[in-house]
């Protein structure tokens, strides 16, 4: 998925249709690439958004501040891209955690397929188009270099603000001798 926005970028860059693969990369396919990279942290940060401010939800957190919140993001984190595992403050055994901790295990598996399976849908269709003087190279450094930097500027303007509030101030804090 990130391939393909950063194929796009590079194409905004150089000035043309963005090709990867010799086929063209159009809108729909930037569309459901984006969706694809955004069902994660909307199942991981809306769910988690929810549960600090819902009383029900903030009576299972043991431990008050950045390591509560800490302990609910890694929660619906944990099972929107892994397997559901919870730190053992949190009392994940109630009827709220199991119903949205599972509701976001079905969104980090299913919705990332269904765009990715559009992607693949939509490029097999196409017909391949040979190279030109003015198609961005994606064998080279100079992509790679492109992709970490759409990989790290897409992840950090969706991930660092939950982090800051969280884990980074739980560090900053036990740095300087207080825990919660």
């Amino acid at each position: 998925m990130f391939v393909v926005v950063a194929v796009f970028v590079a194409g905004l860059m150089v000035g043309r249709t963005p090709e990867y693969l010799g086929k063209k990369i159009e809108a729909k396919e930037v569309k459901m690439a984006m969706l694809a990279i955004l069902c994660l942290p909307l199942a991981m940060l809306i769910f988690t958004a929810i549960a600090v401010v819902l009383p029900s939800a903030v009576a299972s957190i043991a431990n008050g501040g950045p390591h509560g919140f800490t302990e609910v993001l890694y929660a619906y984190t944990s099972a929107a891209a892994n397997n559901g595992s919870a730190f053992g403050g949190l009392s994940g055994n109630t009827p709220w955690y199991n119903i949205t901790l599972g509701i976001g295990m079905l969104m980090g598996r299913f919705l990332v397929i269904v765009p990715a399976l559009a992607i693949a849908g939509s490029l097999a269709a196409k017909k391949t188009v040979p190279a030109s003087a003015g198609t961005f190279p994606t064998d080279g450094t100079l992509f790679v270099g492109l992709l970490v930097g759409v990989i790290i500027i897409v992840g950090g303007l969706t991930f660092f603000p939950s982090l800051a509030v969280g884990p980074i101030v739980e560090h900053l804090a036990m740095i300087h001798g207080q825990t919660f």
